[in-house]
């Protein structure tokens, strides 16, 4: 186990997810006109279970991606529904900010105990 993972345990992993799919979630809203756009997502509980196993956080991240099926077909072959989008997109937002939050309190709690404070 590094020292990273001693520190932040798996918040420092969950971080890095969390920023893959914002990643994701904000290409398939780029992408929302585009012919033929398929429409992907990471299911975060798998891809941080793999990534507390051992695989690489990038590669888990990758692993654990798949399209989206769409609730209602377009004409034009895009999977892509914006109000869906946008909604998981908002949700991983806070979820990333709220586990941020807590990182920086942690290290703000080691550095008071590194300065003695």
């Amino acid at each position: 186990m590094s020292i990273t993972q001693d520190l932040f345990g798996i918040h420092g992993t969950a971080l890095a997810l969390r920023s893959q799919r914002l990643t994701t979630l904000a290409s398939n809203i780029a992408n929302a006109a585009t012919p033929n756009y398929k429409a992907r997502d990471i299911d975060f509980t798998k891809a941080l279970a793999m990534a507390e196993s051992g695989t690489a956080v990038n590669q888990a991240g990758n692993e654990a991606m798949g399209y989206r099926i769409p609730l209602e077909s377009s004409l034009d072959g895009n999977t892509v529904e914006l109000g869906t989008e946008q909604t998981l997109f908002a949700e991983n937002a806070v979820q990333y900010r709220t586990t941020l939050s807590f990182l920086q309190g942690r290290i703000g709690t080691l550095m008071s105990a590194i300065k003695g404070e």
